[in-house]
């Protein structure tokens, strides 16, 4: 709910009584004041979401507030109300920022509508500033392969339901593009889409995120703010990467997808919402449950209808297509013209194990276009996909690669010795070798490991998935 407090400011205590009586037994918080003066007071002490503001009040003109208002960082809408209602007064109180005019006299349920339009102004506003604030890069579920044509049957029976989906696939393989594609073919597509990276956002604000905080709840809560939960009321919430919440925040998400309903951060006010909840993940979830990571009840509320994305090794005959379809809007983006790529290249393209899956496609085809001269094909000298890429190539290349995993101490470590025997190994048979030497080192233990490779816990855990070291002795936890 995006409206919660609501201030009247009219000098009639009936017309003011009647406000009371019937917000609060709609659960608003209102407060009341007969005079400018009084109202002023009230705006200072306390943030208020609506305000309802006679034009004529005993000390002063309401439409003089109006235009104080105005100026505030944190204002409220205004519906103004007058008993001498002229076009002239609603045309001025419009310019000065009055959300809406309101002639007396009016009836309650006037003053009803009034207050649901008002809300879902508000969360459209919200909404807005949300998706404005993301990077948009959306892009189409690519593939005519067996197995995305499997998907594709799957996803179609799924999107048009409320049921919850757990999608599940290796890093890199379009998770989060199979949610968008649930979104746009679902009844709530004309609805809020709102995502979260649960494994982006520190543990200590991660609940905020989740169900919004109130002012003053913790340090730099400097104002009231809805969290993702409230912003997707009406749509859809993409839980991405759901693995990496805490079993804290864990008990506190199973209760809003049973109850639909929860206490931002600092509050005792339940709020309801009507949410359809998406979940991506990059781990076997049964595992997680079986090691004590993940709660069972929780795994078994979010796998309703579970889905899986294939690894790009299981869909070979999509790379052709995908290839195509970043290349020519790479070189958009990068104002870069090429034919295409060359025999030596597709086939590079096509033999490539792809362990970063379809990320990794993208970012190579991107790498590989900025080397490319205007006009020219993309030559699989700029892939550096094969095992004669040079030590300084092969560091370069880390940067584009993989942001997450930068030892570039350890590979240096290990490359001149590779660089002074006439052989360069793979840039990923590199890192695989140091993941085990770290492992080996620490005795198995993952965290220790991580920390000796100056990576995150998440990163490497992520990287024994890509090289299938999970089940490995070494890699035990």
């Amino acid at each position: 709910m995006a409206i919660e407090k609501i201030l009247v400011v009219d000098d009639e205590p009936i017309i003011r009584k009647s406000f009371e009586e019937l917000l609060r037994g709609k659960r608003y918080s209102v407060s009341s004041a007969g005079t400018l003066h009084d109202a002023e007071r009230l705006l200072k002490r306390d943030t208020f979401d609506l305000l309802f503001l006679d034009v004529r009040l005993p000390d002063g003109d309401g439409t003089d507030l109006l235009e104080r208002i105005a100026q505030l960082p944190q204002r409220p809408m205004t519906i103004m109300m007058s008993g001498f209602g002229t076009i002239e007064t609603a045309v001025t109180c419009m310019r000065h920022g009055a959300f809406d005019y309101l002639i007396k006299p009016f009836s309650l349920s006037q003053i009803e509508v009034l207050v649901k339009k008002a809300e879902r102004y508000q969360q459209v506003l919200k909404v807005n500033k949300y998706l404005a604030a993301q990077i948009s890069d959306s892009r189409d579920l690519i593939g005519e392969s067996p197995a995305m044509a499997a998907l594709r049957t799957m996803l179609r029976k799924v999107a048009p339901t409320e049921a919850t989906v757990l999608i599940q696939g290796e890093n890199g393989t379009g998770k989060e593009l199979v949610a968008h594609e649930i979104y746009h073919a679902s009844a709530r597509s004309q609805g809020p889409y709102i995502k979260v990276n649960c494994a982006a956002v520190s543990e200590t604000l991660i609940e905020s995120e989740f169900f919004g905080h109130e002012k003053g709840a913790f340090t730099g809560a400097t104002e009231r703010r809805e969290g993702r939960f409230e912003l997707a009321d009406g749509g859809t919430l993409l839980l991405d990467e759901i693995s990496e919440i805490s079993p804290k925040l864990q008990a506190k998400l199973l209760r809003v997808l049973q109850e639909r309903e929860f206490e931002r951060v600092g509050g005792s006010k339940t709020i309801k919402v009507d949410v359809r909840v998406l979940a991506t993940t990059n781990r076997d979830l049964r595992k997680a449950v079986a090691a004590g990571e993940f709660r069972e009840d929780l795994y078994y509320r979010l796998n309703v209808f579970p889905l899986h994305v294939p690894p790009l090794r299981e869909r070979m005959p999509d790379i052709p297509l995908l290839a195509k379809n970043f290349l020519e809007r790479i070189a958009r983006k990068h104002g870069i013209a090429t034919p295409g790529f060359s025999a030596e290249a597709s086939q590079q393209l096509l033999t490539h194990p792809w362990p970063g899956n379809v990320r990794e496609l993208q970012n190579t085809i991107e790498r590989a276009v900025i080397l490319t001269e205007n006009g020219a094909p993309v030559q699989s000298s700029s892939l550096f996909l094969g095992t004669g890429t040079p030590v300084a190539n092969t560091l370069a290349a880390l940067e584009t690669i993989d942001g997450a995993f930068r030892s570039k101490a350890a590979l240096l470590a290990v490359a001149p010795a590779a660089a002074s025997e006439g052989s360069v190994k793979p840039l990923h048979e590199l890192e695989k070798e140091h993941i085990l030497q770290a492992l080996e080192q620490t005795g198995g233990n993952r965290t220790k490991a991580a920390e000796l490779l100056q990576i995150s816990i998440r990163t490497m855990r992520n990287k024994l998935n890509e090289y299938r070291l999970e089940d490995s002795g070494v890699a035990a936890p």
